[in-house]
This record gives C-alpha cells, sequence and structure tokens, in this order.
C-alpha cells in the first residue's frame, strides 16, 4: 500500500519514546534541488532523497515535462534531463505541492519562458508570489496572470540587483534558480538564509552555476550559458529531527537523532534547555531525554535561525505538558493556528489572540477524534496523541505523509503504539502490522 493511502491513525498513549532513529533527507532541500534538475544538460544523481508524497508528485511533474529518471534505491535517483519536451506542467500535479512554484525559475532558465498554475500546498494563510514576480520583472520577464496560470516570457535573462521588501524562502530559490542562467552578474539581498538555500547553491554550483553568499543575507550570482551534471547529496531534515526531539521530550523519553547537522538545530536545542530538557549534542547527531518536569516558557518563530515556523504546532503540544503559562507568537505564516482547535477537542487550554497564543498548561490531555488540517499540524498531533490518556484517532492523515518518511515504522521502533487506517478497507480495519 502507498504512503499516500493512509487516511487515519489510531494512536495509544503512555509510551516513552526510547531509541535511536535515522533523519532523512531534507523535503524542503529536495524540493528546491529537483526543480534545478530541470537546468543541467547531463546526467544528475541524488542521494538522500526523501520518499515522500511531495517528492513524488515533483518527480512525476519533472517525468511529464520531458525528463527520465531512473531510481537506484529508495533514496537514489538518476535524472536525465537532456530532452525536455515543455515548459508548462500539469495543472493537476501542480495543485498539489506549494513547491511546484520553483518550476518558474527553472524552466525560465531553461527555456526563457513557463506557464505554471497557481501552486497549491498546505492552506496557512495567504503566501503571495509579489516578490518572485518583482524578482522576475527586473531580470527582464514579462509576467502575467491570467484564468489561474502564470505566464513569464523573456527575450533574455539579464543580471539585476535585487531587494526584497521581506525574507522569502520561496522568491530566494525562484530568483536563484532563474538567475543562473541570466547574462551578467545578479545580486540577491535581503534573502532568506535556510540551510535548504544553501544545499541549493552547493548543487547550482555543482552543475556549473556560479553563486556565492548563501547562508547570508546576499547572494551573488554570475550567469552561465550551459549547465552540465554532478552528482549531490541531500541534507538531513532538520524539521524531521526537530519533530523526534520535541516529540523525545514531549513523552519524556530518550532519543538519538542520527545523521543530523546539529548546528541547523540550535534554536530548538536551546529551547529545549529552556524548559529543563537534557539535550547531549555531538558532530553528527543529538540526544534528547528528560525524566523531570517540564518548565513553561516562551516560543517565538522567526525565519532561520530562529524557532522555525513548521515546529511551532509541535513546540504548542509539549508546552501543553509544562505546568504554568506558556506564550506562543507566530511570526511568519497567519494560518499556523489551525491545530489549536484540536488540541482543544484534547483538553488543551489555549486561548488565541491574533499572532499569540497563550497555554495554560499542565492539564493532561485525553484522546479525542481530531482532524489534520495541514502536514505540520498533523505531526503535532501525532505527538500529542502519543501523550494523551487513551485512543487518539488522527483523520487527514495523509497531509503527514506529504513530509514525513515512513514516519509509522519509525515511530513504531521507538515505542509508539499506532495503528495505520488504509483507503480502499472498512473503516474499522486497520494495518495489519499495528
Amino acid at each position: 500500500m502507498g504512503v499516500d493511502e493512509v487516511q487515519r491513525i489510531a494512536l495509544y498513549g503512555g509510551n516513552r519514546l526510547r531509541g535511536r532513529v535515522r533523519i532523512s533527507g531534507s523535503k524542503n532541500a529536495a524540493l528546491a534541488i529537483l526543480p534545478a534538475v530541470l537546468l543541467a544538460s547531463k546526467k544528475v544523481s541524488l542521494n538522500n532523497v526523501p520518499d515522500i508524497t511531495d517528492v513524488r508528485t515533483m518527480l512525476r511533474i519533472i517525468e511529464d515535462l520531458g525528463a527520465t529518471i531512473r531510481r537506484r534505491g529508495r533514496n537514489s535517483l538518476d535524472f536525465y534531463p537532456s530532452r525536455l519536451r515543455g515548459y508548462a506542467p500539469p495543472y493537476d500535479l501542480v495543485q498539489k505541492i506549494r513547491a511546484s512554484s520553483y518550476l518558474m525559475g527553472s524552466l525560465l532558465a531553461r527555456f526563457g519562458r513557463a506557464t505554471v498554475p497557481v501552486p497549491g500546498g498546505c492552506d496557512l494563510g495567504p503566501r503571495p508570489i509579489d516578490q518572485h514576480l518583482k524578482g522576475f520583472t527586473a531580470l527582464g520577464v514579462d509576467c502575467l496572470i491570467e484564468h489561474g496560470l502564470i505566464k513569464l516570457t523573456a527575450d533574455k535573462l539579464s543580471g539585476a540587483h535585487i531587494y526584497f521588501d521581506v525574507v522569502s524562502v520561496g522568491a530566494t530559490v525562484n530568483l536563484m534558480l532563474a538567475a543562473a542562467a541570466a547574462e551578467g552578474r545578479t545580486v540577491l539581498e535581503n534573502v532568506a538564509k535556510e540551510p535548504e538555500i544553501v544545499d541549493l547553491a552547493n548543487f547550482l554550483n555543482a552543475i556549473g552555476a556560479v553563486v556565492k553568499g548563501a547562508g547570508t543575507d546576499v547572494i551573488k550570482i554570475d550567469g552561465v550559458e550551459e549547465f552540465g551534471g554532478a552528482e549531490h547529496t541531500i541534507i538531513p531534515d532538520r524539521i524531521e529531527a526537530g519533530t523526534f526531539m520535541l516529540a523525545a521530550a514531549a513523552t519524556g523519553g530518550d532519543l538519538l537523532m542520527g545523521e543530523v547537522i546539529p548546528k541547523h538545530l540550535e534554536a530548538v536545542t536551546a529551547k529545549l534547555r529552556e524548559m529543563d530538557v537534557k539535550v547531549e549534542v555531538g558532530p553528527d547527531q543529538i540526544r534528547v531525554f528528560r525524566s523531570g518536569p517540564l518548565a513553561p516558557s516562551d516560543l517565538k518563530t522567526f525565519p532561520y535561525p530562529g524557532f522555525p515556523t513548521d515546529l511551532q504546532p509541535l513546540g504548542m503540544v509539549l508546552l501543553t505538558a509544562a505546568e504554568g503559562t506558556s506564550v506562543v507568537t507566530e511570526n511568519v505564516f497567519d494560518g499556523r493556528f489551525r491545530h489549536v482547535d484540536e488540541l482543544e477537542k484534547m483538553g488543551a487550554r489555549i486561548k488565541v489572540e491574533g499572532r499569540t497564543a497563550v497555554i495554560d498548561g499542565g492539564v493532561p490531555l485525553s484522546g479525542a477524534p481530531v482532524s489534520a488540517t495541514d502536514l505540520r499540524a498533523g505531526a503535532a498531533l501525532l505527538v500529542a496523541g502519543m501523550i494523551a490518556e487513551g485512543e487518539t484517532v488522527l483523520s487527514e492523515a495523509e497531509h503527514i505523509y506529504r513530509g514525513y518518511e515512513n514516519i509509522e515504522e519509525k515511530l513504531k521502533s521507538l515505542g509508539a503504539q499506532i495503528r495505520c487506517h488504509r483507503a480502499g478497507r472498512s473503516s474499522g480495519a486497520a494495518d495489519d502490522q499495528g
């Protein structure tokens, strides 16, 4: 059965997560690098590609555009993109993932034109693409939106100096892709500094681009006329690692996260220590364990290197277990408190005002029927189910498989009690591994 067929997950609380877990490749890095493969003229080999539904969707889009893909294993792929046959990816697939917007930059670099449907993905409130279009216009692109399509054309891409009004990962990725093929130098200021941006820059340089400054406020790109091939290994997923770190703390467990880059998780490490959780950091692993009570805390999300917005829902679950009052401030996405209603069904005491949520913690959660409103909310409700008394049934669980590889097997191996209900079975039937 495919991971995208999972519809409901039943969890039984009370077990501490213990053991060692290997962290998969980064979802956000993979979804930026896969469109960049379209720039290459020779074979590209990617390793540590996470086997998740968002990546599967992007691979289907790339194949539809004419690239040949050969799998060398679950997480290793070879790409042959020399004979692309179009610059208009299919509407039905683009609508499934937000990262499909990166095809604008890569197709512009390859063809000087792109026709891309307005992308879909998790509904986290308004996420305008005005910064993307502003940047493309500066490079000499004519931009038109009509009938749900973004139509981009350029006789020639020319380097430019572009200052982003707001820090945007998506706009940074798109302009890096387009500028890699622009004539002359492009300077991008006030860019995103996420590790995934650095990984994309490393891949682009490997295929022949000239990108400098990734990871800082300013990225400089000298355009080239042709790109070759390369082999590249995608970085570990810091959000998956953070998810397991917070789950270990919430369940009072003891987890060793392997194959991680600890520097990418410093904000999470600092917050856990502030809450009296023990964290031991090695060169490529992190151990998180807790035996005593949790201290309340205030949590504020910011772009990297701040506390990730993607981990805010999980941080909120942890704070419900801390005796006292905690405050969560969401500074990145307007719509990232939709999990609160579901947590309240489980007995959480949370009051939301605008971008701020006040948590009155210390009252045990109780199992209840809940629904995943998006990917990270789903992950948060998984953890909530693991610390709640009794059974929690999580519907719309397919969201979770967009970003977490092999999640049910990983959690089961660490001691969680999970049963997965899949499409095509009766409502009471469960995965026989349960």
